[in-house]
């Protein structure tokens, strides 16, 4: 698959800070997919048309920094978040939306759940832990040396210049080779597949664009270590699908304890699924969001436990 097979409208957006590229499909209510790092709106290859073909208006961004959108900074969340918000009152649409992220877009996605709740209808992450439980795990109270053993290359990426060389060189093979480690199922990860993520990556700016993601992250960690951040609680009905075979983001280092931040929160185990669960295992992703989607909101209550679904 290549992005010439899906068919989409292609679109560019100023917003107040940047320039911003995305990508649209359907109609009908208004669904904002997210990505993370390496990739970009491609990252959703999986599940435009499947959203789009259950009767939703579907809304692909390429975040700041990735793909076609500009690559100045600021890189820290509520920035971001203040993207999508812009992006959306920018669309003429109901501003309650359905948003979707996964990894550092699933960051995003909670930070503006909690900050600007008035733009989030529904909340479905995929493997990204909410930022009160990363930073309890990797500098809080809840120190795990598992995590931060596994959350290396957050501290590497601190290094300058190296990483992005790292990144990019030889045509951006370790863009492969990262999606690959933290992939339990690499079926849908052809070298075509892959292509619009390693191209992206060599756009003049973008390597160190996204890697200032994970600099910035550290940063604001580090300046609120002794005096963590306080997360308001996320109202808005939430899913969070999790793939078990994750080697870089641990369930039972990052998942408990999620439901301090978020009371209407139902948890989705893909057993047999790494870090890119939306790529590896879009069936069961897409059937698992669809449904939640179309609950009724009046039917949903609170949770005072993480629960524990079926793989």
């Amino acid at each position: 698959m290549k992005p010439a097979d899906l068919s989409v409208t292609h679109h560019f957006v100023q917003l107040p800070q940047l320039r911003m590229h995305y990508v649209e499909a359907g109609k009908g209510p208004l669904v904002v997919l997210l990505h993370g790092f390496p990739e970009s709106w491609w990252s959703w290859r999986h599940q435009v048309h499947q959203l789009a073909d259950a009767g939703y208006r579907v809304i692909v961004p390429d975040l700041r920094g990735y793909g076609e959108t500009d690559k100045q900074g600021p890189y820290d969340l509520d920035t971001l978040a203040g993207d999508v918000c812009a992006l959306i009152e920018s669309l003429g649409a109901e501003k309650s939306v359905k948003i979707v992220g996964h990894d550092w877009g699933g960051g995003v996605a909670w930070h503006l759940a909690t900050t600007r709740p008035e733009f989030c209808e529904r909340l479905v992450v995929l493997n990204c832990p909410h930022p009160a439980i990363m930073q309890r795990a990797l500098l809080g109270s809840r120190l795990s040396w598992v995590q931060i053993k596994r959350s290396w290359y957050f501290f590497f990426f601190l290094l300058p210049f190296f990483p992005e060389w790292l990144l990019s060189r030889d045509d951006a093979k370790n863009v492969a080779r990262t999606i690959a480690s933290t992939s339990f199922d690499r079926a849908h990860f052809s070298d075509e597949e892959l292509r619009p993520f390693r191209d992206g990556i060599q756009r003049p700016g973008a390597a160190s664009a996204m890697v200032g993601w994970y600099r910035e992250a550290v940063r604001d960690g580090m300046r609120t270590v002794f005096s963590p951040r306080k997360y308001a609680v996320i109202t808005a009905e939430t899913l969070l699908v999790w793939g078990m075979k994750d080697p870089a983001l641990g369930f039972d280092e990052l998942v408990p304890g999620t439901e301090e931040f978020v009371p209407h929160l139902k948890v989705e185990k893909i057993a047999d699924a790494g870090h890119f669960v939306h790529a590896e295992r879009p069936a069961p992703v897409n059937a698992a969001v669809i449904a939640f989607f179309r609950q009724s909101t009046a039917a949903a209550a609170p949770r005072s436990s993480v629960p524990t679904s079926s793989p």
